[in-house]
């Protein structure tokens, strides 16, 4: 009955970890819950109330499928603003999160047997929409720094080769990649006459001095050849109102305009006026969320180095830590299933990430679940692989 096609997806690691842990939670047991990658904070109030207004307002019916103008505008503005990048609203999509970006993007560009080339570790989704759309991955391992080199991509790069994406800061490793690294790849993006996929969501999220660069503002030849995916779920916690918008060359961003015309249409009425706001609005609470993701970070990182078995780095971006596990645990979901079962910790197998012998954890939670996480985990791997 069902496709060969669907059948082939696997579901995401990430909800189905979260799925299990909020069952225990639902039992009554008092769970950690390292799996999910979103802000705990709320919606920024003056994005709600403008939510609200539009509400009142009757913005109840549909809008043009790539985004109403103003938002689009709205975009246009942030990208010359944070990025120094100009582009014009039609050269912009409005999308329903950044995940339909993305999904719309690889589509619109990747043809059955076309590579596209993947750094690993890799957020879960990059690999099954590459599949879905019938693309052949090319991965290569990003080492011990979590970042790909010029060197490597030349390496990975054949005759099919027309896509890399590219994710900084990294979903799942908190990566970030500087402009020389990026100048680097540039050059042989152009070199090679490539495309490129920079997934910028977590661009706002960078701690310790570390700026974001836009491997798209890198010069007149690869901003031809990027388009860039945002969203404003991680930076303004919006993850549930499902609002993305990807940029690049009209014809590309068109070609996304059609297919999302006949998939879901315009993105929801009422989000596109809190992205709005959100967008033009006080950035306040911007930067108190990510003062506090700077001190749990701080945090997660000293107590998790203090775990006999565990070797962690200080992420520069977004809010996760990537610990290696391999030399007590080889088998990431067996790891991850066990914590749960006897701490009740959630964490996510780096092999949903494509990166065995490694945990996923996002400290995107309160500082006194952190502190008594780590303590589980301590506990747990002493008693089951320390002795």
């Amino acid at each position: 009955m069902i496709s060969q096609s669907a059948k082939a997806i696997p579901p995401s690691a990430t909800l189905a970890i979260n799925s299990q842990a909020k069952k225990f939670k639902k039992a009554g047991f008092k769970v950690i819950n390292f799996s999910v990658g979103q802000p705990d904070f709320p919606t920024p109030k003056n994005i709600c109330q403008a939510a609200k207004k539009a509400i009142d307002r009757g913005f109840t019916k549909y809008t043009p499928a790539s985004g109403i103008p103003e938002l689009k505008e709205a975009v246009v503005k942030k990208f010359k603003k944070d990025n120094s990048l100009n582009y014009k609203p039609s050269q912009i999509i409005i999308c329903a999160g950044g995940k339909q970006a993305l999904f719309n993007l690889i589509f619109a560009l990747i043809d059955e047997g076309d590579e596209v080339v993947l750094p690993t570790p890799a957020w879960v989704s990059y690999l099954e929409q590459i599949k879905i759309c019938g693309g052949q991955p090319v991965f290569i391992n990003a080492g011990g720094n979590f970042k790909i080199t010029a060197d490597q991509l030349k390496k990975a790069i054949t005759k099919k080769t027309k896509l890399l994406i590219l994710n900084s800061p990294s979903n799942p490793t908190g990566a970030v990649y500087n402009k020389k690294e990026l100048q680097d790849l540039a050059q042989v993006i152009v070199d090679n006459d490539l495309l490129v996929i920079s997934d910028e969501v977590y661009e706002k999220i960078v701690f310790a001095g570390q700026k974001h660069v836009s491997i798209a503002s890198l010069g007149k030849e690869i901003f031809k050849r990027t388009v860039i995916v945002n969203a404003l779920s991680k930076t303004y916690s919006m993850t549930g109102w499902r609002l993305g918008y990807a940029a690049g060359k009209e014809e590309i961003i068109a070609a996304c305009g059609a297919l999302q015309s006949h998939t879901t249409s315009n993105p929801c009425s009422i989000s596109q006026k809190a992205a709005l706001e959100a967008l033009t609005g006080p950035q306040d609470s911007l930067k108190k969320m990510v003062n506090s993701f700077a001190k749990r970070r701080k945090v997660l990182v000293n107590r998790l180095k203090t775990i006999k078995g565990l070797e962690t780095s200080l992420p520069q971006g977004a809010f996760y830590l990537f610990p290696k596990i391999k030399k007590i645990e080889p088998n990431s979901v067996k790891f991850c299933q066990k914590l749960l079962k006897k701490e009740k910790v959630a964490t996510v197998p780096g092999s949903a990430f494509l990166a065995e012998g490694y945990i996923r954890l996002s400290y995107a939670v309160s500082l006194e679940d952190i502190k008594e996480g780590a303590r589980r985990i301590k506990k747990f791997i002493k008693e089951e692989y320390n002795g």
